[in-house]
């Protein structure tokens, strides 16, 4: 049931991104305009998972599943039934409320299951994240060519809906909450500063990275943030604890979570485009839609490998083995399709070998999150670190679409292959930092059981 919940999430993020073209088509609209049904997705996921998962943490995260799954599919008859694209992104930013999803499964997988169980339990779920996003990108075209594109919008009704009600029926109510309330000033400033700077990574491909629109609103973002860093350190119900947010573990694990947000997101966007590029440009295969989404077959079938496979990587690798292998195995993939990537088959390879180095990060992160904080921060600690890699998409996606556009010929408006060569070059120096921050990470010396235990007994006195 966990796995549907997590499935929905990833398929709703994912089944809209190969086919922006048409959406734009269908609904008169600027190609500018069409990637904020993309964006807002990504806006309102940011504010929503810390958000939901402190909600789980103090109501129920049975409770706050059942909304986030409920909040999916009024997004999606909304979509499936509009003709306005303002009202679509409206629909959009109603699904990002989905985004909660991944740390309330986490939560209940760590509340519900034995031990020995959680750390395989969370990485086949991280791995669903990564494959059921691969999978979206496959199937939208086959879906969009034989029933339409609303019926990307009406199959996430279906899914979700159905896993709605299965969590109602199948899942106990939660047990382990915490008390205390949400001051609403955090979240709102956690909001705008969020809002603020997605804003600014998104549109500065359009303005420009040094324009005054540009460096205003990152102004605005980091004062919004430190406004609310300032409101979090005196509360005494916080919304993200900032002691935790400090604990070696959990930063650099956020800062891996960062890197690797940059490269998945940025994966998604360019690879398609790059492969139904063609004549007269010197780079790509004129792939179809669909074709396009089976060369990224592999890497989705991959990353769920991974998750399977997680919890017996980490027996004999710990999880900070995992995190370094999975970043020097990306570093790899990056840069192969960088150097390499005149032949589909090298393409294909490539996008091989970074599914298992992503479905070891996707595995391994929300299990370095769990085993460092305490069982009631759980919901709250990996919702920000689902969070911060959406950030991390979002910069990552900007940064790449600045870099690929730069190297249009004055006069084009298409890039050339070496753009596309730079780009996935910055994205292997991205996963280098990532394998940095792997290293950093303290060796756990305690099992979660024993961090469960002391945290108990601390709040208990």
């Amino acid at each position: 049931m966990l796995a549907a919940a997590v499935m929905s999430f990833a398929l709703s993020q994912s089944l809209i991104v190969p086919v922006l073209p048409t959406v734009r088509e269908h609904l008169h609209t600027s190609q500018n305009t069409a990637t904020w049904v993309l964006t807002a997705y990504l806006l309102s996921a940011s504010i929503f998972t810390p958000l939901l998962g402190r909600l789980g943490d103090m109501l129920g995260k049975r409770r706050m599943l059942i909304v986030a799954l409920g909040a999916l599919a009024a997004g999606s008859i909304v979509a499936a039934l509009t003709t306005s694209i303002a009202v679509m992104l409206v629909a959009r930013s109603i699904q990002g409320v989905g985004g909660g999803i991944l740390p309330l499964a986490f939560g209940i997988a760590r509340d519900e299951l034995p031990t020995e169980r959680v750390a395989g339990s969370i990485g086949l779920l991280s791995g669903l994240t990564g494959a059921g996003t691969g999978l979206g990108l496959v199937l939208a075209g086959p879906i969009v060519d034989t029933l339409g594109y609303t019926w990307l919008f009406w199959c996430g009704l279906i899914v979700a809906g159905a896993t709605a009600v299965a969590a109602r029926l199948v899942l106990r109510p939660s047990t382990t909450t915490t008390a205390g309330r949400i001051g609403w000033r955090a979240p709102v400033l956690l909001s705008a500063a969020l809002v603020a700077l997605l804003l600014s990574v998104s549109q500065a491909p359009d303005w420009g990275w040094i324009s005054i629109k540009t460096l205003g609103l990152v102004a605005v973002a980091l004062a919004l943030g430190a406004g609310w860093v300032a409101v979090e350190l005196r509360s005494e119900h916080p919304l993200i604890d900032m002691h935790m947010m400090r604990m070696p573990a959990v930063w650099t694990s956020n800062l891996i979570a960062l890197l690797f947000g940059a490269g998945l997101y940025a994966t998604f966007a360019f690879v398609p485009q790059f492969v139904q590029t063609g004549p007269p440009a010197d780079y790509g295969f004129a792939a179809s839609v669909t074709e396009s989404g089976l060369v990224l077959l592999p890497f989705t079938v991959a990353t769920f490998a991974m998750g399977i496979s997680a919890g017996a990587f980490e027996r004999r690798l710990g999880t900070k083995g995992v995190l370094i292998t999975g970043s020097l195995v990306s570093v790899v993939a990056f840069a192969m399709i960088a150097v390499a990537h005149a032949e589909e088959w090298e393409v294909v390879t490539a996008m091989t070998i970074l599914g298992f180095g992503f479905g070891m990060l996707l595995a391994a992160l929300p299990t370095a999150i769990v085993a460092a904080v305490p069982a009631h921060q759980t919901g709250v600690a990996t919702g920000m670190n689902a969070n911060i890699r959406t950030i991390g998409g979002a910069i990552g996606t900007a940064a790449m679409s600045t870099i690929v556009t730069a190297s249009a010929p004055s006069g084009s408006a298409l890039p050339t292959g070496g753009g596309y060569a730079a780009g996935f070059g910055m994205l292997a120096g991205a996963m280098v930092l990532a394998t940095i921050a792997s290293v950093l990470i303290p060796v756990r010396r305690r099992a979660p059981a024993a961090v469960d235990e002391a945290a108990l007994a601390a709040t208990s006195t």
